[in-house]
């Protein structure tokens, strides 16, 4: 079985995950079939990017601004955002 070809997404990220990262968004190639691979794939940059996106953190995910399970397929020109999870009080 073949790797599926790279496509282009945007990816966006808020809040504490933007401070972490020092950047709202970026555009980027990947070959990652859902936001769960892209979120792995993201952490295997290391540093900043591992610390933030670690299994082990809270962190939603949403596919054109639709909240995302993460096994959802990610398509040309998708949006895939991450952002910790929101508290009210």
């Amino acid at each position: 079985m073949t790797a599926p070809a790279p496509i282009r997404i945007r990816v966006r990220y808020f809040a504490a995950l933007r401070e972490a990262l020092g950047q709202g968004s970026e555009e980027l190639r990947t070959r990652a079939a859902t936001p769960a691979a892209l979120r792995q794939e993201l952490a295997a940059r290391g540093g900043a990017y591992a610390e933030a996106l670690a299994p082990q953190r809270a962190v939603r995910m949403a596919l054109d601004q639709v909240m995302a399970r993460g096994d959802e397929a990610l398509t040309e020109g998708v949006e895939v955002a991450f952002f910790p999870p929101v508290t009210g009080g």
